[in-house]
């Protein structure tokens, strides 16, 4: 699992880190023609002005967003490169750790009856805790986004005070 999870949460930072480079300046042109009817991401430009590193975060544990077009798009946005990679690593981390798990317990049972039934109780009790945790932070993550674009919402159409 350590071993596993390690070689996917590296590879996948790369990828996500290459793919942020090549939307800042290799094909920032044609993404964001692809990009600019899109209210999503406009809106997660608007909150990359204030809070890049928080929106990376909740986007990267929001199973709503794709990762791949994520990848491009945050390119075109305000967030810088070096809080892109790390907000970006530890926020997909859960997912990693799931895929990973899933991947182990595929191996361990292509093995055969090996295991006794109380290393399969375990195995069992570790998949529903790690499926119960990415849940529950997928949750969190769609409850914080909607509460920040109402907020966001709701400053922008209140009048000034004076």
């Amino acid at each position: 699992m350590v071993y596993g999870t390690g070689i996917v949460s590296i590879a996948s930072t790369l990828g996500a880190a290459l793919a942020f480079l090549v939307g800042r300046f290799l094909a920032r042109d044609a993404i964001a023609a692809r990009m600019a009817g899109n209210p999503a991401f406009a809106a997660l430009d608007r909150a990359l002005t204030d809070d890049g590193w928080k929106v990376v975060a909740l986007a990267r544990l929001s199973p709503v967003f794709p990762y791949t077009l994520l990848n491009y798009a945050f390119g075109l946005t305000k967030v810088r490169f070096t809080h892109y990679v790390l907000v970006s690593w530890i926020a997909m981390l859960p997912g990693t750790v799931l895929y990973v798990y899933l991947g182990s317990l595929a191996r361990v049972g292509g093995r055969g009856s090996e295991k006794t039934p109380a290393e399969w109780a375990m195995y069992a009790v570790g998949l529903l805790a790690t499926v119960l945790v990415t849940v529950i932070i997928t949750r969190m993550t769609r409850r914080a986004i909607r509460e920040a674009g109402l907020a966001r919402e709701s400053a922008e159409h209140t009048p000034p005070t004076s």
